[in-house]
């Protein structure tokens, strides 16, 4: 990572999260960081970091419920599909 502010940081993370691959994990991950990014640790901020790296038809498979995420993104993946509902996991 470069040597970049929170704010810019912050900011680049959310662009990455509304422009996935998929418009359901776009919906999905922009609502997620345009309400949790900010209240972010710098180590919260890594991890969600790396789960943008991962595949979106990965990420949609864990957040909906139809696999299971990887141990290290299960807490990160757990808030993600509670704010998932209705996109990703029926009501």
């Amino acid at each position: 990572m470069t040597n970049e502010g929170r704010d810019i940081r912050i900011k680049r993370l959310a662009m990455r999260s509304m422009r996935r691959g998929i418009k359901e994990m776009d919906l999905i991950l922009s609502a997620y960081a345009g309400e949790r990014l900010a209240a972010m640790t710098e180590a919260d901020l890594d991890l969600y970091e790396e789960l943008l790296e991962e595949s979106d038809h990965d990420l949609y498979r864990w957040v909906s419920g139809q696999d299971h995420a990887p141990d290290r993104f299960a807490g990160l993946i757990a808030e993600i599909a509670t704010g998932a509902v209705g996109i990703a996991r029926p009501r």
